[in-house]
């Protein structure tokens, strides 16, 4: 009966020990992946290149959309007054899209 139980707990334990690699495994595999996408990533960003500059730069260009847009409602606005109709119908006289 002891020996029994001897097995049971040997053969328990190669199962767990071999779970143990098959996760060891995935994660090195994952790891590995990971490092490959971080390469292609770095070569569309540019060798080189600072990805915080980039960042920058383009939240700067929001900024400036951002208030070419806010301009252009103002103009909008003063438009479809002078008209006496609303913003929204000089939208559609002038197929505008209000898609953002």
């Amino acid at each position: 009966m002891h020996a029994a139980i001897s097995v049971k707990v040997r053969v328990r334990h190669i199962r767990v020990a071999g779970f143990n690699d098959y996760v060891c495994q995935k994660q090195q595999d994952r790891a590995a992946s990971l490092e490959t996408e971080i390469e292609v990533l770095e070569k569309e960003l540019g060798e080189g290149r600072d990805a915080q500059a980039i960042v920058k730069r383009h939240i700067g260009l929001l900024h400036k959309y951002n208030e070419a847009k806010d301009a252009t409602q103002i103009l909008i606005g003063r438009l479809a007054s002078l008209k006496e109709t609303t913003v929204r119908q000089i939208h559609e006289d002038y197929d505008l899209i209000d898609t953002d």
